[in-house]
């Protein structure tokens, strides 16, 4: 494992559920960039690698739906993953960068979605942590003794 692959391990391990999220679809979009990048090269090799690692992520996120606690929301996505997967298809099977794009642009409001919680979660926590400066008070005298 490179310095990289180990700093994103550690870094999707201590992150919160939604913090997961939002990781794994900025990485499916940064990847469908890639495929189209490497469409524009001529570069297949670069195309399904990039195409596939943007596949996966869907997968991922469409098998980790909980339609029992996520009822409408979940059934959506569970929709809106499976057409993605299918139109991701038509990346390799026609060296097509439209359905990357397409896929790309379904991702983005989902993406600000997640940031948008992943913020809200941060501000939460913060709110919770003690103020350090709350126990410094002039009337609080430390006690020294040897």
């Amino acid at each position: 494992m490179n310095g990289t692959t180990a700093y994103l391990a550690r870094e999707l391990s201590a992150a919160s559920p939604a913090k997961r999220v939002a990781m794994l679809i900025d990485r499916a979009i940064g990847s469908l960039g890639e495929a189209v990048q490497a469409i524009e090269r001529g570069d297949i090799q670069g195309r399904w690698n990039a195409n596939q690692r943007a596949t996966n992520i869907i997968e991922t996120l469409w098998r980790t739906l909980d339609l029992e606690k996520g009822g409408e929301i979940a059934a959506n996505l569970e929709k809106l993953y499976s057409f993605m997967l299918n139109r991701l298809t038509q990346v390799d099977i026609k060296n097509d960068p439209a359905p990357a794009r397409e896929v790309a642009v379904l991702l983005e409001p989902l993406r600000r979605s997640w940031h948008e919680l992943v913020q809200r979660e941060a501000q939460a926590a913060a709110a919770q942590r003690p103020n350090p400066s709350d126990n410094a008070g002039p009337d609080r005298r430390m006690t020294v003794s040897a």
